[in-house]
């Protein structure tokens, strides 16, 4: 068998494709040995060629998002959104297949991986074909992958019908495969795309609703509606107790500026540091300035990891929400405004503080006019607490909605 090799007119691989034969393609990964992956015979080949298992499964190259829902059945939101931030490029996408994929691209499984090659002439040929292309890599099983289209025929010179002649692969390195056809999402091997990177990406489409206010005006109250609602709540005053037990550099960061006395039982003396950074604006300053900071790290990698989860709605509580930033995080920010003797009160009674001391928290935290001018809608928490649950619960739904028609939009224009 003579192999060809394609160099710019495409013409010819695309009728080897068509007519069952194997081609190997580059991409920016490495080369892969595809055939038409609706074609049985095609895919025998390749299995044969490589040496290759048949109960490992493949991977089918398609030319866009388009394709996954041609060829695969419940794709999810996450899937839409991970094709439109990474594709074309070196992610492959598990998902629940649909009976037009061969059983053996399966290996009798129930679901398959797509790939949205970059490179110019596979994204070519993909088009000239008109079906998705089985494609591993293009080497003996075992041997290393190959980066051009030289290496490619040191291995099939004679045994497969065509190579493209791409140049050399730039990464070097397989695509990274992640699993969405069931939950929690799963990173099946970590290739040239970094996991962080998928994290990050799917938690930019979460929907996250921001709760801000002052002590006492009812945050934890709208927070519980939320999780009534599904969502996976964060309260950053919570985060900010268990990270003064648990993050080392954190308890090293406020020793070092307010003294080792905050932590003379073991603990943080919170009692103590207020006393200190209430009566003192600097201080105070320090203070956030040192627990935003840890406080931002802490909620990203938790979002990151909810996304992974395949969560869809978080919120997140604090009362420097958009002093620290997190409001950067959040699709909508409600401020929850109270009555100043309404607030007393319930900080009072909840922490078991002086009417003073109260006071003194309330007169260092913003005033209402500063939730009103940053914020996207305020909640007036002045009647009872039914009421102000009816009120979060019609506020939040409309944000969740929205976002979920945000998300369909984008899943049709893609």
């Amino acid at each position: 068998m003579n192999t060809r090799v394609f160099r710019g007119d495409l013409s010819g691989a695309a009728e080897l494709i068509a007519a069952g034969s194997l081609v190997a393609v580059p991409t920016e990964t490495v080369y892969g040995l595809a055939g038409n992956g609706l074609d049985v015979e095609a895919v025998e080949r390749i299995y044969e060629v490589k040496g290759r298992p048949e109960v490992k499964p493949l991977s089918l190259m398609v030319p866009g998002p388009e394709a996954m829902e041609l060829y695969c059945a419940d794709v999810p939101p996450q899937a839409h959104a991970l094709a439109e931030r990474f594709w074309p490029g070196p992610l492959t996408i598990i998902l629940a297949s649909k009976p037009l994929v061969p059983e053996i691209v399966r290996a009798g499984g129930a679901t398959v991986g797509l790939r949205c090659p970059d490179h110019p002439d596979t994204l070519e040929l993909l088009r000239r074909c008109g079906v998705p292309l089985a494609a591993p890599s293009a080497n003996p099983s075992g041997a290393p992958s190959p980066k051009t289209a030289g290496e490619v025929l040191s291995y099939f010179d004679g045994l497969i019908e065509g190579v493209i002649d791409g140049g050399e692969c730039g990464l070097g390195r397989e695509s990274t495969i992640i699993d969405l056809s069931s939950r929690p999402f799963r990173i099946l091997r970590q290739g040239a795309l970094p996991a962080e990177e998928i994290a990050a990406a799917l938690a930019e489409r979460l929907t996250v609703i921001g709760i801000t206010g002052g002590s006492g005006t009812g945050k934890t109250t709208a927070l519980r509606v939320l999780e009534g609602m599904g969502a996976m709540c964060i309260d950053c005053d919570e985060l900010y107790h268990e990270l003064t037990r648990s993050s080392a550099p954190l308890r090293e960061a406020i020793i070092a500026r307010f003294g080792p006395e905050m932590y003379a039982g073991g603990e943080l003396d919170r009692k103590a540091l207020g006393r200190v950074v209430f009566s003192d604006g600097a201080a105070l300053r320090d203070l956030n300035a040192i627990t935003h900071r840890f406080i931002g790290e802490e909620l990203r990698r938790r979002l990151d990891e909810y996304a992974m989860s395949g969560g869809e709605l978080a919120a997140i509580d604090a009362v420097a929400l958009i002093e620290g930033g997190a409001d950067e995080l959040c699709t909508a920010v409600y401020g929850v405004l109270a009555p100043r003797e309404l607030r007393l009160k319930r900080i009072m009674a909840r922490e078991g503080i002086s009417a003073e001391y109260a006071a003194l928290r309330i007169d260092a935290q913003q005033p209402d006019v500063f939730y009103t001018g940053h914020c996207s809608a305020v909640l007036v928490n002045d009647g009872s607490k039914e009421d102000f649950q009816k009120l979060c619960e019609a506020e939040f739904r409309e944000v969740i909605e929205d976002g979920r028609k945000t998300r369909l939009q984008e899943r049709a224009v893609l």
